[in-house]
This record gives structure tokens, C-alpha cells and sequence, in this order.
């Protein structure tokens, strides 16, 4: 078993070999190198005999993974089954260095980006935001917004649209673009850096200490990890003189969010696209990109082959964005791929999840809470 740099890979004729990404199904949605089929990490162990001589034998055999530890051990594998295989070093990071490396040579990643956004995108991207500020009252006059950046795809596309927005809004409204580094190593630091500056977003960064804080938690790190991160945003834009925090959550985080509650929360709830901070008054949370689909968000940045930060936490290399409800990357794919399914069947089933939460019948349900006061359904008249 061989190891290929990146640098070796890029001299290699693309008809020569065959390109493995071995990651989740969740990591692909933050991009995958030029060429590369997906066949994830378990379905090719599962059946390493019938993948080793499906492949092309003509060709050479080149796996990775997100940092090219685990695809060295599946590559052995795969030659314990009589067929040469290549693990590339430094897995899918190693791409991204490189990429970043010779981005933006000549100055034209961020017009592209922005020009994208006002025409070819603009229906899927910059409308249902503009319709989520109006529907659900997100901006008012005189709000001083945080745009809280993670580096991923979600936060990085909203920090250009609330510039956009900005120069279409009869409200006068001001910006901070927040990021916040809880212990990210150089690599990952140096991509937010670098796409914030070739997308012109200014960006403020502060440092914090939480990933080495959750690191030794065994019980819940990513809802602890969560919950700390939000704090420590609200903190440090309430200094900065902010009213509000902005959180890139999509229309796909909602679905998935409501029918998780539902099915591993035994309640009923949602993301909602306004909360009043209960800890620091004054403060608000908003998500002005409730009503925008993830398709569309991979769609815009593969359109302009940006790269975006997807998880650098310490607990797993493939760990997708953390969520606000401190859900893990596997559960929630669970979701998305259960609701894919049934869209098959029912194309309307994401309207409809959507929906329920903005519908809801209380003389319909057993029991609902208010203000953290549970009622019965037998409190009311009717029922006596």
C-alpha cells in the first residue's frame, strides 16, 4: 500500500485511476474533489471482495478520507484482497490547502459571487431571505447586527447576502461579522481567513477555549459544546455593541429539527426563526435564512468552486457542523436521508413538516406547554 500526495495526484492522467471518497454521506455536502465517486467508508468494508473486483483493473485504485488516517487502513484492506490500492496523504484537507493556496489569483472569486447572487441565484437565495426578514419582523430600524460565521457554507453565503441585503433594505440597519474560533487548528483558521478575505466580508475574530472544554466530556459534548458557543457569541456581540446575533440555520435544519423533536424528543417544537435571549437582555437571535433550501446554498457555492470549513471539532474528523440542539452528525442524517425517502412517495412531505409547526390545533392535542406551564386538554370546558 502507497501513499499519493496531492501534488502527486494532480500529475496523474484522470484517466489512470479511480478516485474513492470514503467519507459520510453528511461530509459530501461540503464538497468533494474534482473526479472522486462517493462510497463511504462502511459500505466498502462491508463488501471489500465485490468493490475489489468491480474496479477497473486497468486503472489505479486511490482512496481518501477527510485527513488521510482511516483511508490508509481501508486501503490495506482492500489489497488483503489481492488489489493494489493508494491512501492519499492528508485526505481531503490536503485538497483544501492546495485550493486555497492558488484561489483567487486574479481577483475574481468575490464579484462572481456576488454577481451570482443578484442574478442567477437571486429566486432561490436572496428572496426567501429578503422574505424571512419581512415575514418573521427580523430587522428593524437602527438594529446593529452580529453575523455569527462558523466558516461553513451556511454562515459564509448569509454574511454575503446581508450585504446585498443591506443596499436593498428601506431599513437602515448596521453590520458586524463575527467569528469565533473555539480552538480550531491552522489549517481551518487559515480557510475561514482566507474565504472571508477573497468574498470581502470583514470579519471580527475572537478566540475561546471550548473545544478543549467539551473535550473531556463524555456525556452530550456537542449539545454542551452548543450551548457554549451561543454564549459566548451572545457575550461577545452584546460588547460589541450589537442588539441581535444572526445564525445561518436553513430551511432543511428546520425540517430535520421538527421531525427529530418528534421522533427521538416525544414533542412537538421547531426551529424558530426569532428567540428573545432569556440570559442576556436585550439580546435577539435570528435566522434571516429560514426559508432558503440546502440544495440551493450547494448549488451557489459549487457554482463559484468555493471551499468552506465543514467540522473541526476534536471528537470525529467527519463530525458535520454542529447544530444549536447539540444533535449529532449521524442522527441527523438519519433524518435527511428518512425525509428523502419519503419525499419519493410524497413530494409535498417537506411543505408539509414545514407547515404542521405553523398550524398547529391546540384543541387537537393532549397537552401542550405555555411559558414552561403544561395544559391539559381536560382544562378546557369543552371537555368537562
Amino acid at each position: 500500500m502507497k501513499e499519493l500526495t496531492y501534488s502527486n495526484l494532480k500529475q496523474l492522467n484522470p484517466d489512470s485511476y479511480i478516485l474513492i471518497d470514503t467519507r459520510d454521506p453528511g461530509s459530501i455536502l461540503y464538497g468533494m474533489i474534482p473526479g472522486a465517486i462517493h462510497i463511504a467508508e462502511k459500505e466498502l468494508y462491508d463488501d471489500l471482495a465485490r468493490y475489489a473486483g468491480e474496479f477497473d483493473p486497468q486503472k489505479e485504485v486511490i482512496l481518501y478520507c477527510q485527513r488521510g488516517v482511516r483511508s490508509v487502513e481501508l486501503a490495506k484492506a482492500f489489497e488483503e484482497q489481492g488489489r493494489e490500492c493508494s491512501s492519499l496523504s492528508g485526505g481531503y484537507l490536503a485538497y483544501l490547502r492546495d485550493a486555497v493556496s492558488s484561489d483567487d489569483e486574479n481577483g475574481e472569486i468575490r464579484p462572481k459571487a456576488e454577481d451570482s447572487i443578484r442574478q442567477k441565484y437571486r429566486p432561490r437565495l436572496l428572496e426567501p431571505f429578503s422574505k424571512a426578514c419581512e415575514q418573521y419582523e427580523l430587522i428593524s430600524e437602527g438594529d446593529h447586527i452580529a453575523v455569527c460565521i462558523s466558516g461553513g457554507k451556511d454562515s459564509m453565503l448569509m454574511a454575503k447576502l446581508f450585504q446585498e441585503f443591506q443596499t436593498l433594505s428601506r431599513v437602515s440597519f448596521d453590520l458586524t461579522f463575527l467569528v469565533m474560533d473555539p480552538g480550531y487548528n491552522a489549517d481551518n483558521r487559515n480557510l475561514i481567513e482566507h474565504n472571508a478575505r477573497v468574498l470581502g466580508i470583514p470579519i471580527t475574530i475572537f478566540e475561546s477555549d471550548i473545544f478543549d472544554a467539551v473535550d473531556t466530556v463524555e456525556k452530550n459534548p456537542c449539545y454542551l459544546c452548543a450551548r457554549m458557543r451561543r454564549g459566548y457569541l451572545y457575550s461577545q456581540a452584546k460588547e460589541l455593541g450589537c442588539n441581535k446575533i444572526a445564525l445561518g440555520h436553513h430551511y432543511d435544519d428546520v425540517i430535520e429539527t421538527t421531525l427529530m423533536g418528534l421522533l427521538h424528543g416525544g414533542q412537538v417544537q421547531t426551529m424558530m426563526p426569532k428567540l428573545r435571549s432569556t440570559s442576556f437582555e436585550g439580546m435577539e437571535l435570528i435566522r434571516p435564512m429560514y426559508l432558503i433550501r440546502e440544495e440551493d446554498i450547494c448549488n451557489w457555492r459549487d457554482y463559484n468552486k468555493l471551499h468552506f470549513l465543514q467540522c473541526a471539532c476534536h471528537f470525529t474528523e467527519t463530525c458535520s457542523t454542529c447544530h444549536e440542539d447539540g444533535t449529532t452528525a449521524s442522527k441527523r442524517l438519519e433524518t435527511k436521508k428518512l425525509i428523502a425517502k419519503l419525499k419519493k412517495t410524497d413530494p409535498q412531505v417537506e411543505a408539509n413538516i414545514f407547515s404542521s409547526v405553523s398550524n398547529a390545533d391546540l384543541t387537537s392535542v393532549i397537552a401542550y406547554k405555555e411559558d414552561g406551564v403544561r395544559h391539559h386538554f381536560l382544562e378546557n370546558n369543552t371537555f368537562l
